[in-house]
Order: structure tokens, then sequence, then C-alpha cells
């Protein structure tokens, strides 16, 4: 935990908190922390800073934090994804929240298996749980936007164009020859397809609707490798 993420409902009385459960078991247990010690903190959604721990018990600790730090910058990129297998999704979605995206798509395609759509790593508790940790690890408060789309052709005409917005488009794809841009400027979005690839249908229709297919070289990669690797390279800042 590199940031102890609160909530309002951590307020016991104004300047103070009380936390339990995973992140009281983490304070104890991982950091090990004592009274007088300062921790890294930051409301959900709000700004970051520091956190003072007054008291901490078998149960629960109480803090007082000091925030007055906005949170890093979020991502340009846009995230739209074929829903990945279960436990992959989890990878893909931890990853990408840690580099700081905060929209997401995720859609169906002929090679999403129906059964992915009712995995319980789609319940809202779940989406929480992993967006927390990721938020957690790198330091940020802000919550992602997460959808759902379980039919591809009506998302790409009908969705698609409004979500792109005349911002450029980049779709991950094994056939392409582009290479995929390295430090692109300013909002963009970036359409992952499953392992495999799109159907030759799907990139036609992606491409027909403003979206160009690019490659990272002849590997092919698992889809939690290629997502963070798409957009470290087209996130890339010049030195």
């Amino acid at each position: 935990m590199n940031l102890l993420l609160l909530d309002e409902s951590d307020y016991i009385a104004p300047g103070l908190v009380r936390i339990a459960g995973r992140r009281h078991r983490q304070l104890l247990e991982v950091i090990k922390a004592e009274p007088g010690k300062f921790c890294k903190a930051g409301m959900l959604n709000g700004l970051t800073g520091t956190a003072e721990l007054l008291e901490i018990g078998a149960d629960a600790a109480t803090l007082r934090p000091d925030l007055t730090v906005p949170p890093p910058e979020p991502s340009p990129v846009t995230l739209i994804a074929a829903l990945p297998r279960p436990k992959t999704f989890q990878k893909v979605l931890h990853a990408a929240v840690t580099m700081g995206v905060k929209e997401f798509w995720f859609i169906a395609c002929w090679k999403v298996d129906k059964s992915y759509w009712s995995s319980p790593n789609l319940e809202t508790a779940s989406l929480d749980e992993t967006c927390r940790l990721a938020l957690e690890q790198a330091g940020d408060t802000a919550m992602p936007r997460i959808e759902f789309r379980n039919r591809f052709k009506p998302f790409v005409e009908d969705e698609l164009p409004g979500i792109l917005a005349g911002r450029p488009a980049y779709a991950g794809h094994p056939a392409a020859t582009e290479p995929i841009p390295v430090g692109s400027r300013g909002p963009a979005a970036l359409v992952i397809g499953p392992e495999g690839g799109f159907t030759g249908y799907e990139i036609d229709l992606l491409a027909r609707h403003g979206v160009t297919p690019v490659t990272l070289g002849r590997r092919t990669l698992r889809t939690e490798v290629a997502v963070p690797a798409l957009l470290a390279t087209l996130t890339a800042q010049p030195r």
C-alpha cells in the first residue's frame, strides 16, 4: 500500500479518521506503523498528502490526515478492450488503473466467450476492490469510469464515434504493419482485441470508424502484457 486511500465515511470527527479491515491490517502487519509515524494518504476522488498515526489497536487505527496535494495527472488515453478472460481482466484493469487510465470500455467481439460476461470479477464490489488496490499502488485517488458493452457492431457504429470525438484512435492488431506512435500528444483512444486479435471483419469495421490498426512488432503478446506496453509507448514523454 503506497497510499492509504480514505473515504469520507472514515471520518469520526473533524480532522480525524478511523480505519479497520484490510487497510488497518496493512498498517499493523505489513507496514508495522507506530503512533507518531506518518504515511502517504489520499481521499477517494480528492486530494493527497499524509496522515499521522495517532493510535493503532488490534481492530482499528486512528489517524490525522493532512491532504493538500492534487493526485497525479490522469492518462489522456481511453482504453477500449475486448473483454478478456476473468483472471486476465483483473490484471489488465489493475495495470491500466495504475498507469492513470480513467475511462474504460470493455466490449464483446467474436472471440470473447459468452461465459466471461457472468464472471464475478465484473461485479461492482470486485471492480471497486481492484481499482482501489491499483490506486493505492499508484498513489492516486481518482476512480475510473468503467463501461461494459456486450454487442460489438452496435457499439462501434453507435457509440464509438462519440467516444472518439475527433481524437486519434489506435487498435493493437497482430497483422498490422504501421507502428504505434510514440508519445502521442493529447487525448487518444487505444483499442485492444482478444488474444489472437480481432477478426478481419471487426478490424475493418473499426478502421471504417476512425481506428488505425498498429503494431508493437512481430511478437505475439498476452493481453495483460500488450495493454501496458501499448499504453506506455503511446504516452511516452520525451526527455
